[in-house]
């Protein structure tokens, strides 16, 4: 293999699209970092979502169509504290700011959506393994009898 092969990654790079606050948190550890991984039968995708808890990752809706088409969103919360009711103002803001957010991107083909095991893992990583679309090698032909 030619290392020329590997010198032109930007058609590897996903386009992502980040709105609310995933958007807005810039000084931080940014919030929709997408690393994308093939198999010969199936993709892995890796999201960055620092600030959402474990516990709060039933609240993050992950979508996933058969055209690869991933839209990803949620609730960042901020400024309370799990197991008291005492609220903060955050005079330093360098984590994402509270609030909804929204994280789209393209896995590189189709997949089967109903084939997917989704992953919250404990540091704020989404991670999503996809069966890839496949048309049956026998579609169009009359089974023996």
């Amino acid at each position: 293999m030619d290392a020329q092969d590997f010198s032109d990654t930007s058609q590897l790079k996903p386009s992502v699209v980040l709105t609310g606050t995933a958007k807005e948190g810039s000084a931080a550890p940014p919030i929709g970092l997408v690393d994308i991984g093939t198999s010969e039968s199936a993709y892995l995708f890796r999201v960055a979502l620092p600030g959402v808890c474990k516990d709060q990752s039933g609240k993050v809706k992950c979508e996933i169509q058969r055209d690869g088409r991933v839209h990803i969103e949620g609730v960042i919360t901020g400024g309370v504290l799990k197991d008291t009711s005492t609220v903060y103002l955050m005079r330093v803001q360098e984590l994402c700011p509270p609030g909804p957010f929204t994280v789209s991107f393209n896995l590189p083909g189709p997949v089967d959506p109903r084939l997917s095991s989704p992953t919250f893992r404990p540091d704020g990583i989404l991670e999503v393994v996809v069966m890839k679309y496949r048309t049956s090698p026998l579609a169009g032909t009359i089974p023996p009898p």
